[in-house]
């Protein structure tokens, strides 16, 4: 059986499924998840990721919690968190760069907050000779000051969508055909949750809601409140979603999301200012990842790096840069928002 068939044989059973069902079972699913079940990042999986790109992004990602982290008075001991760490390559950039910050490393306790049993085997390799502890949930960090990564993490989260008719709202389902699954919607019906949004939105307009995102946001912008910190929120998308953003990556390439479940990466645009609503503490505004970047100095690092290569080495150097900087590749499709206490700064590289 493959989850195409469990999938069909339970639609069969309970009717057509919500995005988010259909989502959750594709990305973790036990025996058939995509996390679950396979090695998504790098050239043999479906996708890179910033820190897969270069030592330079976790780097300066580590020095601008550090930064926050000193302005707060060097609390100790605080939790170094990062949710969704993938490989762990960004912690562990984060954590050589951090290490010359005097009293940072003795103080923190990392934290990683991973579902996949296969990527949490990998992250134990890549941090050897770190000492860290695995997470289901935030819910389960010490109390204690909180600095938080989420890079690429919310763009994963389950989503529903709700196609606007009249005054109310159609959700979109995932039924049967007779060549496997397809999309359908649900009958018009009143949705409290984006009520608002009928204020920006015309007669076929489609908005999509992450539920999943809310609760955690919540979370940490409660320890970050009333314990101190701050968080680094790195993904692709805007300030406010409209349409409809779900995609699908399988071997590096766009595919159908309905097609091969279980086989291809799920993803959506991040709906910014839904994450800073549900959010206690204080936010920063929303800054391109290119924009951030610089004002952390990483070309002064690009090119200091650069000194010691040549050839291939250094030609690789300078695309990573570009790639991570540049407004036509990664530089302004992803943005970065700082979370940070009240009366605190917000995190360098990014402004009130």
């Amino acid at each position: 059986m493959s989850l195409k068939d469990h999938l069909l044989a339970r639609i069969a059973l309970e009717g057509p499924m919500r995005l988010d069902d259909y989502m959750q079972s594709c990305l973790l699913h036990p025996d058939w998840g995509y996390y679950t079940t396979r090695m998504p990042f790098g050239v043999q999986g479906d996708f890179t990721t910033a820190p897969e790109i270069s030592q330079m992004f976790g780097e300066l990602i580590g020095l601008s919690l550090a930064q926050c982290w000193l302005d707060q008075g060097a609390p100790a001991p605080f939790t170094l968190a990062e949710l969704g760490p993938g490989r762990g390559t960004l912690m562990a950039d984060v954590l050589r760069a951090c290490a010359r910050v005097p009293g940072f490393l003795a103080a923190a306790q990392v934290r990683l907050i991973e579902a996949s049993p296969a990527l949490r085997d990998l992250q134990r390799q890549t941090l050897e000779g770190f000492e860290a502890t695995w997470h289901d949930t935030v819910t389960e960090l010490p109390d204690v000051p909180l600095f938080l990564i989420a890079n690429e993490f919310f763009d994963a989260l389950p989503i529903r969508q709700f196609l606007r008719q009249g005054a109310g709202w159609a959700e979109r389902r995932i039924g049967a055909a007779e060549n496997g699954l397809c999309f359908g919607l649900a009958p018009v019906a009143p949705h409290p949750a984006i009520a608002h949004r009928l204020d920006d939105t015309k007669d076929g307009d489609l908005v999509e809601v992450c539920a999943p995102a809310a609760d955690i946001m919540l979370e940490i912008g409660n320890r970050i409140a009333q314990q101190g910190g701050a968080a680094l929120i790195i993904d692709y998308g805007d300030w406010r979603a409209l349409g409809d953003t779900l995609q699908a990556m399988e071997h590096h390439a766009p595919a159908d999301p309905l097609a091969n479940p279980g086989c291809a990466d799920l993803t959506a645009h991040v709906d910014f200012e839904a994450l800073a609503l549900a959010c206690p503490c204080q936010y920063s505004r929303l800054v391109t990842q290119g924009v951030f970047l610089e004002r952390l100095g990483i070309t002064a690092r690009a090119q200091k790096l650069a000194e010691a290569l040549t050839d291939d080495a250094l030609h690789s150097h300078i695309a990573a840069h570009r790639r991570l900087t540049h407004p036509a590749e990664m530089g302004n499709l992803f943005k970065v928002m700082g979370l940070y206490p009240k009366g605190q700064t917000p995190p360098p590289g990014t402004e009130i």
